[in-house]
């Protein structure tokens, strides 16, 4: 530790660290621009400089490593002069657009030039212009004649991003940030550019000069979409959401947010939503009220239960729906004596019993890896900030080795690469398991041979680069069968032998894989073997809390697999689109297509080829609700606007549907009451879920035969009825390729 005298007072800081880093601990503020404590210092816009004793100019506070003894003054007449001068600087060229600028009210630049500005400038020549820019649908550079080169957004793509879309050409005053050839920002975590631009020069294209900022209310809230949970300020006017921005919580998303939690709420405010009861009648869609619609509903499903019985009765929950939505959707199942409720939409393989699937670390620990193996998964579109963390760990000299069936661009380095067809997974797996066992010299597991896996052959991969690893011995050829020397098994084994801290994640594809159960099963012995935690990425914002709702069969109920090939009478679909969210697509909305009544319970229009009656359901932004993101952490929400027309909470829905059928366990008054039920006693009132109930550990046995077809995954823009809808999403690269992969609206 190194003391130093900041501004009068005693400072302990780290060695090493920066006067920024010391006035941080101290909670002195040091005006800056360039400066931002999750991207490398570049000490470009010089607006923190401070007085140094016996230096004889002042220094950038972010750029001065501190020394024992130092004496620095932030405020004294040295420092502020030379504060104002760089301020004056900046100032020269910057257009006088305050009043119309869309990013007045949150401007550092105008924040600091009231304090550190002058009432008028010594400049009369003409300021310079800068060229609009178009790079896609989600970031606005149209106004980058305001830009003041702290290069936070270059710097962003190069570090965090890991893909430098941005970059700065020229120099001195004709200096500009731009794409250089005229490409497109297609990054699937560009909108952080937007809140790390200090001026109104990336601005967000959806939001652009639809409000003031200090006309919106702010209210925070959690991601609905993939696992991470990210924490979110989403921001109000009139009862409409008009932004949502990142509450930073280091623990789960830090300061960022993937594309698809920031821009997802513009499918919100579009036509597609549905506002109020509607019933097929003479195959024509008629509108009508709550209680008509609900009548028809309890009523058909009492005649279905006299004419069928209760087990011609199911339900399919998406797993985006809250604790509360689908622990009820799971009571009015079993109050009606069926146990066909399921979340799996996407899987091949159903098990029973076993406890709940869950990352098997916490969120914050992927970023201190050491070695990691990631298996079935495209981590940066399916999970863009657990990517940003996993690439900081390789930043810090990590290793990240892939099983997967595509050679996706993740965007940081991989050690080693084993792309082969989804259906071996298992065998390369047990490929890598014989491998570390050879190198310990112990045996592999029981159903795991040598003649079994020999028929992997992965595809060449040129950005493969083995590593030799010291202090392991040396794979003995004949003892693997071959396999050491067909296939980068060897170099995955010794990556997750050496280090300390590993993890071993399997992706949405390996959760929804044919042989899931036997590539958790592998997973399990090499985690044991090598020490490494083992965990699924979990696909949904609510899986893991779908898992602790009972959203799932018990004995004698159907898995989704099963509903979704037809044969029920009556199905409930809640939150859920087969077409999209089911692993047979348009066959499976076909088979739910055959049940006599079919009620979907959405926001939006959806369903109407199938469904019977659509009831609507309030999204994320109009109930309160709860979801459980991948490490177990319970995250409640509240309401930030009033439902939209007559859309109602789906918890109320539910309550009221087995009120009217005389259900019991239905006496709910909150939504608080609906999950102090679902989560049990044990779990009342904890951040995390108790480790009890997460368990990733398996009796499955190793079937190392091939798997037929490909596991079931949604890409990065069609994961949920909100993004497929949101039209900004749609239009990015992302997007297109999708919708017209998938024929989906574009």
């Amino acid at each position: 530790m190194v003391e130093i005298e900041l501004d009068g007072k005693k400072v302990e800081i780290t060695e090493g660290s920066m006067i920024m880093h010391a006035a941080e601990k101290a909670g002195t503020y040091i005006p800056h621009f360039c400066y931002h404590k999750k991207l490398s210092i570049a000490a470009n816009c010089r607006m923190c400089l401070v007085d140094v004793e016996k230096a004889p100019k002042p220094m950038p506070a972010c750029a001065t490593p501190v020394t024992n003894g130092m004496i620095v003054r932030t405020k004294s007449d040295k420092a502020v002069k030379a504060q104002q001068s760089v301020m004056e600087f900046l100032l020269i060229n910057h257009p006088l657009d305050c009043p119309i600028c869309d990013q007045g009210g949150e401007c550092q630049l105008q924040d600091l030039a009231v304090g550190y500005g002058g009432s008028a400038s010594r400049y009369e020549e003409e300021k310079r212009t800068v060229l609009n820019k178009d790079v896609g649908p989600l970031i606005s550079m149209a106004e980058m004649s305001r830009c003041i080169h702290c290069t936070r957004c270059v710097r962003f793509g190069q570090e965090v991003a890991g893909v430098m879309e941005l970059g700065m050409i020229h120099r001195g005053e004709h200096s500009e940030i731009t794409t250089v050839v005229g490409d497109t920002v297609d990054s699937e975590v560009s909108g952080n550019m937007i809140d790390l631009c200090p001026v109104g020069a990336l601005t967000s294209k959806p939001f652009r000069y639809a409000a003031r900022t200090w006309e919106l209310s702010r209210r925070k809230s959690v991601s609905p979409h993939d696992s991470t949970g990210a924490n979110l300020i989403v921001q109000v006017k009139g009862n409409r959401v008009m932004r949502v921005l990142p509450l930073e919580n280091d623990g789960v998303n830090e300061c960022w947010l993937a594309d698809r939690d920031r821009f997802s709420y513009e499918a919100l405010n579009t036509a597609e939503r549905l506002t109020a009861p509607m019933l097929k009648q003479g195959g024509q869609w008629k509108t009508v009220d709550w209680q008509t619609a609900l009548e028809y509903v309890a009523n058909g499903l009492q005649q279905i239960k006299a004419d069928h019985g209760a087990k011609a009765i199911g339900a399919l929950a998406s797993p985006h729906s809250t604790v509360e939505e689908l622990y009820l959707a799971g009571a009015l199942m079993r109050g009606l004596g069926s146990e066909n409720i399921d979340h799996r939409l996407r899987h091949a393989e159903f098990t029973s019993g076993e406890g709940v699937r869950w990352l098997g670390t916490r969120i914050a620990a992927l970023s201190d890896l050491e070695r990691v193996l990631v298996v079935g998964s495209n981590l940066r579109k399916d999970h863009p900030l657990f990517a940003l963390r996993v690439r900081a760990a390789t930043r810090k000299g990590a290793q990240v080795s892939v099983v997967n069936d595509t050679d996706n661009d993740w965007a940081m380095a991989i050690k080693t690469k084993a792309i082969v067809p989804a259906g071996q997974w298992a065998q390369a797996l047990a490929a890598i398991a014989l491998a570390i066992a050879v190198e310990k010299g112990i045996a592999p597991p029981a159903s795991v041979r040598p003649e079994l896996v020999t028929s992997v052959r992965p595809e060449p991969v040129t950005s493969v680069r083995p590593e030799p690893v010291e202090g392991l011995r040396q794979a003995q050829p004949e003892r693997l069968g071959g396999v050491a020397q067909s296939g980068p098994w060897v170099a995955i084994a010794r990556s997750l032998l050496s280090g300390e801290r590993k993890a071993i994640l399997l992706g949405n594809a390996a959760a929804h894989h044919a042989k899931a159960s036997s590539l958790l099963a592998l997973a399990q012995w090499i985690g044991e073997q090598t020490g490494a935690t083992v965990g699924y990425l979990t696909e949904a914002a609510n899986t893991v809390g779908a898992q602790l709702a009972g959203a799932s069969p018990r004995a004698g109920g159907l898995n989704a697999g099963q509903m979704l090939a037809g044969g029920l009478k009556a199905v409930l679909l809640l939150n859920t689109e087969p077409a999209f969210d089911a692993a047979g697509g348009a066959q499976a909305a076909a088979g739910i297509g055959q049940a006599e009544m079919v009620v979907t319970l959405s926001p939006f229009k959806a369903n109407l080829d199938i469904s019977d009656v659509i009831l609507p359901i309030a999204p994320w932004t109009e109930t309160p609700g709860t979801f459980v993101n991948a490490e177990g952490r319970v995250q409640g929400f509240h309401a930030v606007v009033k439902p939209m027309g007559e859309a109602r909470p789906g918890w109320k829905v539910l309550r009221v549907l087995g009120t009217m059928l005389d259900l019991p366990g239905f006496e709910f008054e909150t939504a608080q009451d609906v999950l102090t039920a679902a989560r049990g006693p044990q779990d009342a009132g904890q951040e995390f879920v108790q480790g009890p109930r997460l368990d990733n550990a398996t009796a499955a046995a190793i079937d190392l035969a091939e798997a037929p077809g490909r596991p079931a995954t949604a890409a990065i823009y069609q994961l949920d009825g909100i993004v497929r809808r949101s039209p900004p999403l749609q239009l990015t690269a992302d997007g297109r390729l999708a919708g017209a992969a998938e024929g989906v609206r574009a």
